[in-house]
């Protein structure tokens, strides 16, 4: 399917996959938060690649089906990915997160406590 027949949400959540399967930092920012970050380096890359291979959407977790959050689980201790979408300036929101001319995606992966 070309891109001009793709619904803005369809385009959303193939920019989101993008960003989140692959960590392109061309397609986006990725940020760990302190909690995230403080974790044993193996734990910390077992976060990483759950959000990378994460796939368990459902109307629940992902209603508007944009794949721009989830959850798992980390040596007993739950977390959370979401994809945010701000202007290039990186000042407000975007205006259409289905351009990447006017977005520039945020994945932060945090500690449950920490949202």
């Amino acid at each position: 399917m070309s891109l001009i027949n793709k619904s803005k949400g369809e385009r959303v959540r193939e920019l989101n996959d993008a960003l989140r399967t692959s960590m392109n930092p061309t397609l986006g920012r990725v940020m760990l938060t302190a909690g995230v970050n403080s974790l044993p380096p193996e734990q910390r890359a077992a976060a990483i690649g759950k959000v990378v291979t994460f796939d368990t959407f459902t109307s629940d977790n992902d209603p508007d089906g944009e794949h721009d959050f989830g959850a798992f689980e980390i040596a007993e201790q739950r977390c959370f990915w979401k994809i945010d979408y701000y202007d290039k300036a990186l000042e407000f929101g975007s205006d259409d997160p289905a351009d990447p001319e006017k977005t520039t995606r945020v994945l932060t992966i945090m500690l449950a406590e920490e949202y």
